[in-house]
């Protein structure tokens, strides 16, 4: 079982920063691509930006130029460093890894529990 803890979110006003952090944490599993997801009430969940472990990165339109997603394989860290922030990117983000366990070879998808991000106008 892997568990995926998140840190960072926050209020801020518009142009602000924020940095989200993700650690995950657990016994016999590698991870590979991990990524950051956001959702609003009544949307459904989308893809911000996606890290895979040789430092692939993976946008969504809406945060180009903005944000930044990096990663500490060491640490099993993901972060998303947000710049320019915009009421828009208001939502609960979402860290997410793909795992391999060591003991089965079976991939699996895990979640964070979110963290709430709001950018007043």
């Amino acid at each position: 079982q892997v568990q995926l803890v998140e840190s960072g979110g926050g209020l801020v006003q518009a142009g602000g920063s924020l940095r989200l952090s993700c650690a995950a944490s657990g016994s016999a599993f590698i991870i590979g691509a991990m990524g950051w997801y956001r959702q609003v009430p009544g949307k459904e969940r989308e893809l911000v930006a996606t890290i895979t472990t040789s430092g692939s990165t993976n946008y969504a339109d809406s945060v180009k130029g903005r944000f930044t997603i990096s990663r500490d394989n060491a640490q099993n860290t993901v972060y998303l460093q947000m710049n320019s922030l915009k009421p828009d990117d208001t939502a609960v983000y979402n860290c997410n890894a793909n795992t391999i366990s060591l003991l089965t070879a079976r991939r699996n998808d895990y979640w964070g529990q979110g963290t709430q991000v709001t950018v007043s106008s």
